[in-house]
C-alpha cells in the first residue's frame, strides 16, 4: 500500500478518498490484587498481667527515635535513588547510546558523553546539549546554545545571563571557529561554506566574542558574553551551500508543468521494495528530509529503501545508481491519524555528489516568517488527478500559502491544522499535490536564496475547492532536525 497524501492535480474531482482504518487498542485498567486470606478463627489465649507503666513508657522513649531516624533515612534515600536511576537510565536509553550517568567523577567521562556538568559529577550526551532541557543541576547543558537567525544566517548564541540571543562579534573569527560551529548544528567539517561579516545594528544586550578557550573541540566553550564589540560587524555563517538553483520563475504557473534539470536540485525520490514511493528533499550530503507518513509500520526499514537524486523521470527501486539509506528517523511526535508532526529523517549510506542537478536546499533559520500569499513552489512524480496514474516526469507548479485560522474555518479543515502544518493551494482546487508526493518539497525564494518552507503531508482529496493541501511546518521542526544530524553525525 502506498502512502497516501500528494502532488500536483486537476480541477473539479470532488470524489471523497477511502480514509484509512485504524485499530485502536483500548487501554485496560489493572485489577488490583486481592487482599489476602484471614482467618476469622479465635484462639483462646492466657492474658498475662498487665506489665507495670514504666516499662511502656521506656519501649516509647527507644520507639519514638528509631521511627524519626528511619524517616529521615527514607527521605534522604528517595532522592538519592530517584537521581541514581534517573541518570542511569539516561545511560540506557535507546540501542544506540553507552552508559553516562551520575557517578563519573572528574572530567573522565565516557566517549559517549560530550560535556562534563562542572556544577557537579555528572555527564551528559551530545544529544543533551542544547535540547531546551536542563540536564546538569545548575543549567551549563544550556548555555552557549547556537542558532542561525533569518535570512541572512546570523550567528547568535544564547545567554543565560541575560535570557536572550546575541550575535556573535567578528572580532578576530575565522573558517576554523565557523567550521567548529557548524558541527553544533551537526554539519560536518567537509560541507562547510563559508562566514561573512555584516554590520551590526545596536545590541543593547551585547555581544559574544571569542577567548580562546577548549575551542579545538567544542565551540561553545570558546565563547564568552561581552558588552563591547571593536569593529561593530557581526558572523552571519553559511554552514553548507544550499539553495542555489538554475530555476528562474518568478511567477505562479497554472497546473502541473514539466522542468528542466537543475531547476529543483532539492528534490529527491524514494522507492520502496514493495513498490511505494515518496518525495524528498536534500539538506546535506548525507541528509534527507521526508514525510514520517512515508517510513510508518512496515516501510520503517532503512535497508528497504533507495534515494534517487538527479533525475527527471521516474526512477525504478533496482536502478543500480540509487543512495542506500543508513538509518530512518521519524518524528516521535507523529500522529498518523492526525498526520501531526508528519517528518522524518534519511541518513545515507553514503555521501550524495553534488553537481549541476543536485544540490541541498536551505532549512529556514530561526526568526523567518512567511505572510498569507507568499508563492511556494512544490514538485514531485506524484498522480495528475485523484486514482489517475502517476506522473512519468517530474513536474512543478506554484501555490500561495493560506493563513491557518482561514484553513482551520468550518467549511474547510474546520480545526485540524495545527501548529505543525501549513495550509498552501487555491480554494478553487484548481492547483494541489496528490499520491505520490508525500514527503516532497515546498520551497520558496527570498534574498535569491531557495529554502525549504514544508514536506508535502495530506489533504481531502487532491484539488477540491476548499481542501488545499496540508504540509508540514519546517520551522517548527528545525531544533528536532538538527538534533538528530548531531546525534547521528
Amino acid at each position: 500500500m502506498e502512502p497516501n497524501v500528494y502532488f500536483i492535480t486537476v480541477i473539479n474531482n470532488y470524489e471523497q478518498p477511502t480514509q484509512p482504518v485504524y485499530d485502536v487498542i483500548p487501554g485496560h485498567k489493572k485489577e488490583q490484587p486481592a487482599p489476602p486470606p484471614y482467618s476469622t478463627h479465635v484462639h483462646s489465649l492466657q492474658v498475662a498481667e498487665t506489665p507495670p507503666p514504666f516499662r511502656w513508657s521506656l519501649r516509647k522513649k527507644i520507639l519514638i527515635p528509631i521511627g524519626t531516624i528511619s524517616v529521615i533515612a527514607v527521605l534522604i534515600l528517595i532522592p538519592v535513588l530517584t537521581v541514581y536511576f534517573v541518570y542511569r537510565s539516561y545511560g540506557s536509553y535507546g540501542s544506540y547510546y553507552t552508559d553516562c550517568y551520575y557517578g563519573e567523577y572528574g572530567t573522565n567521562c565516557p566517549t559517549s558523553c560530550r560535556m562534563y556538568c562542572n556544577s557537579s559529577n555528572w555527564c551528559i550526551r551530545d544529544y543533551q546539549i542544547c535540547n531546551g532541557v536542563q540536564d546538569c543541576p545548575y543549567g551549563e547543558d544550556e548555555r552557549n546554545c547556537v542558532r542561525l537567525y533569518g535570512a541572512d544566517f546570523q550567528l547568535q548564541v544564547y545567554s543565560t545571563l541575560k535570557s536572550a540571543w546575541l550575535p556573535v562579534c567578528a572580532d578576530d573569527w575565522n573558517d576554523d571557529f565557523g567550521r567548529f560551529a557548524c558541527q553544533d548544528f551537526g554539519y560536518n567539517r567537509s560541507s562547510y561554506n563559508r562566514y561573512e561579516t555584516l554590520e551590526s545594528s545596536y545590541a543593547p544586550r551585547g555581544y559574544f566574542k571569542l577567548y580562546y578557550g577548549d575551542w579545538r573541540s567544542k565551540f561553545y566553550a570558546s565563547v564568552q558574553y561581552s558588552y563591547f564589540c571593536y569593529t561593530g560587524n557581526v558572523v552571519s555563517l553559511h554552514c553548507i551551500r544550499c539553495g542555489v538553483s538554475n530555476n528562474n520563475v518568478s511567477s505562479p504557473v497554472v497546473g502541473g508543468t514539466n522542468t528542466s534539470l537543475g531547476n529543483w536540485p532539492w528534490q529527491v525520490s524514494l522507492r520502496q521494495k514493495t513498490g511505494a514511493f515518496c518525495g524528498g528533499s536534500i539538506i546535506s550530503p548525507k541528509w534527507i528530509v521526508t514525510a514520517a507518513q512515508c517510513v510508518y509500520g512496515s516501510y520503517s526499514n532503512a535497508s528497504g529503501w533507495k534515494v534517487f537524486t538527479g533525475t527527471l523521470t521516474s526512477p525504478n527501486y533496482n536502478d543500480t545508481k540509487g543512495y542506500s539509506v543508513e538509518r530512518i528517523i521519524a518524528h516521535p511526535g507523529y500522529n498518523s491519524i492526525t498526520y501531526d508532526n508528519d517528518i522524518a529523517l534519511m541518513k545515507l549510506t553514503d555521501e550524495i555528489t553534488f553537481g549541476y542537478d543536485t544540490q541541498p536546499v536551505c532549512l529556514p533559520n530561526s526568526g523567518m516568517s512567511w505572510e498569507a500569499g507568499t508563492t511556494f513552489w512544490l514538485s514531485g512524480w506524484g498522480t495528475t488527478s485523484q486514482g489517475g496514474n502517476v506522473s512519468a516526469y517530474l513536474q512543478y507548479a506554484a501555490v500561495p500559502l493560506i493563513d491557518s485560522n482561514v484553513c482551520n474555518q468550518y467549511d474547510m479543515y474546520n480545526g485540524s491544522i495545527t501548529s505543525s502544518m501549513i495550509c498552501a493551494g487555491y480554494l478553487n482546487g484548481s492547483i494541489d499535490t496528490c499520491q505520490g508526493d508525500s514527503g516532497g518539497p515546498l520551497v520558496t525564494k527570498r534574498n535569491g536564496t531557495w529554502w525549504l518552507v514544508g514536506d508535502t503531508s495530506w489533504g481531502d482529496g487532491c484539488a477540491r475547492a476548499y481542501k488545499p493541501g496540508v504540509y508540514g511546518n519546517m520551522t517548527t521542526f528545525l531544533e528536532w532536525i538538527y538534533l538528530q544530524m548531531r546525534i547521528y553525525v
